[in-house]
């Protein structure tokens, strides 16, 4: 698990509640949506859509019921393809955010307009395509498209040093995809692409093979001034349970 401890203590206000919540809080955050994952996958009311867009906007729907219905997280939502905060024009797939509520985490505020954590999706495989590179997960050569590189180049998340990143795998399991992005990271640092070293490793965390899913985290030097990036990646084998009837 990404986070150990108790559910967070609400201060309750007369309008808006404040809350206020430690930085490890946001493992707690991304423990629940990982464990919603499998949970969404395997709904029989889920329509079988395979696109990203559409993938990520049917988890957004699921996330948002979730939280309504577990006291522990009813103060978050979730938004899709929101703005970012600092990088104009660009979007972020998925993030959650205070809902009816000001959340505190180490003197900052969060409101309902504030991302609590930046959420990149991509499915595994990529789809073929002109403009697609099969490494987009981790790095596209043909635009700055690549999942973790956007968190690199500041594109997603400069305003933030925690970071996620979702992983639809819909074709081999999650042992190949670690093993295909090493070797992609390998052949970057041996091209060699400036920035790009050993150091932007996945590294899995845990898995859980009943719910056929993973966490991975690796950590990302950035430039212009900005610290560096620690991302949770959440993988779920999306292949559905096979039916006994």
């Amino acid at each position: 698990m990404l986070a150990d401890q108790d559910e967070p203590k609400v201060q309750s206000g007369s309008l808006d509640r404040n809350i206020h919540l430690p930085t490890a809080w946001r493992l707690a955050l991304l423990d629940f949506i990982a464990s919603e994952l499998p949970k969404w996958r395997d709904d029989p009311k889920r329509p079988d859509d395979t696109a990203e867009t559409s993938l990520t906007a049917r988890l957004c729907a699921h996330m948002n019921s979730a939280t309504r219905k577990s006291a522990g997280w009813d103060f978050i939502q979730f938004r899709g393809e929101e703005p970012d905060e600092v990088a104009a024009g660009r979007k972020i797939d998925l993030v959650p955010a205070a809902s009816a509520a000001t959340i505190w985490i180490d003197g900052r505020e969060y409101s309902q307009y504030a991302p609590l954590i930046p959420i990149e999706c991509k499915r595994l495989p990529i789809p073929s395509g002109a403009t697609r590179d099969e490494r987009e997960y981790l790095f596209s050569a043909h635009s700055s498209t690549g999942g973790v590189q956007r968190f690199k180049a500041g594109h997603h998340g400069a305003a933030h040093s925690v970071g996620a990143m979702i992983g639809y795998i819909q074709d081999r399991d999650v042992d190949f995809w670690t093993a295909q992005i090493s070797t992609w990271l390998q052949g970057l640092i041996d091209a060699p692409v400036e920035g790009w070293t050993i150091d932007d490793a996945l590294r899995i965390a845990s898995r859980n093979t009943i719910a056929r899913s993973a966490l991975l985290e690796s950590v990302h030097r950035r430039t212009d001034g900005l610290s560096s990036i620690r991302l949770h990646h959440l993988w779920i084998d999306m292949a559905r349970p096979v039916s006994d009837g």
